[in-house]
């Protein structure tokens, strides 16, 4: 059974303003926990709104009463949707762990719930993004792996022209293709065992990056990204340290990935409208179909539906 949410006040539930709203969006933005964690708890039972079981999808307000396992629950304050003091960029170390090492410095008032957007694997490091927004978390991470990142790799040696025409290709061992956009090298020194490279990827995490380019047989001791989307990791920002998500950050990264939803919206109702016929086609089908039957001067063969061993006309003479 999942971990009994603790709650920081007893008392009725408040929603936030505006009208009613479901209950899983509700819950989910206050912090508590995914959306789809708060659907399984529903389909569980272990919600009620006014002394009844909450079923997916119903709609609650502030005069509606919210318990989880007969627990009352009062949301937080609701905070603007996407405000600023709710979502982190954060500059990772490589090894420094997100959830007990940098999480645990954010400043409480921001919620008592981070969701990391896209984690780095915990060897890697660079940006990250974390909120404790869970309507926002949700938005971003159905299309983060479709928005353009790029990330820097330290390699040993140098990756060849063969090298990067292969990368280009994108190909992993488990049959995955990644988009790979470009391929620079980096800033360095030209006798130096090790050298930098920027990749400017699509729909790629840190992992699948290493994989790429350990594929060519290279050593990789380095994979930091360095942008997600719009969202840049600026110098100003030091490893092990953060700032808020700036207003034009967050739109930025909200409207791209909102025009990515309605592409992916569109993409149905194009599929569902008929294909325009030629004009050809228009004619055979406005002209009288004859029957299809056998050639003239052929019958048919009926289907003998006599019983075997017997004959209508009577045994031979």
């Amino acid at each position: 059974m999942p971990k009994r949410p603790q709650n920081p006040a007893p008392g009725p539930a408040t929603a936030p303003a505006g009208g009613p709203e479901r209950l899983q969006k509700v819950l989910a933005a206050s912090g508590l926990a995914s959306r789809r964690q708060i659907e399984d708890w529903i389909r569980a039972g272990r919600i009620s709104v006014n002394g009844q079981a909450a079923v997916l999808g119903q709609r609650v307000s502030g005069r509606d009463e919210i318990r989880i396992d007969g627990r009352p629950f009062r949301l937080a304050p609701t905070r603007r949707k996407g405000a600023p003091d709710s979502t982190y960029l954060l500059h990772r170390s490589p090894g420094d762990d997100l959830v007990t090492g940098m999480i645990p410095r954010l400043p409480r008032r921001a919620g008592r719930r981070f969701v990391a957007i896209s984690p780095m694997p915990r060897i890697d490091g660079g940006l990250e993004i974390v909120t404790s927004d869970g309507a926002l978390a949700t938005r971003l991470q159905r299309r983060i792996h479709e928005l353009a990142s790029c990330f820097s790799v330290r390699v040993r040696g140098r990756l060849d022209e063969m090298n990067q025409q292969s990368l280009m290709g994108g190909a992993l061992d488990d049959g995955t293709v990644l988009t790979v956009l470009d391929i620079r090298e980096g800033e360095g020194e030209e006798l130096a065992a090790n050298h930098w490279y920027e990749f400017e990827m699509q729909g790629a995490s840190g992992k699948q990056v290493r994989q790429l380019v350990e594929r060519q047989g290279a050593t990789v001791s380095r994979v930091v990204r360095t942008s997600i989307g719009p969202v840049q990791l600026t110098r100003d920002v030091g490893r092990g340290h953060f700032r808020v998500l700036t207003d034009e950050e967050l739109a930025s990264l909200l409207a791209t990935a909102e025009a990515l939803d309605d592409a992916a919206d569109a993409a149905p109702e194009r599929a569902r409208e008929p294909a325009p016929s030629s004009t050809a086609a228009k004619v055979r089908a406005a002209k009288p179909q004859r029957a299809k039957g056998p050639p003239a001067g052929v019958r048919s063969a009926k289907p003998d539906s006599r019983k075997p061993g017997r004959s209508r006309r009577g045994p031979p003479r």
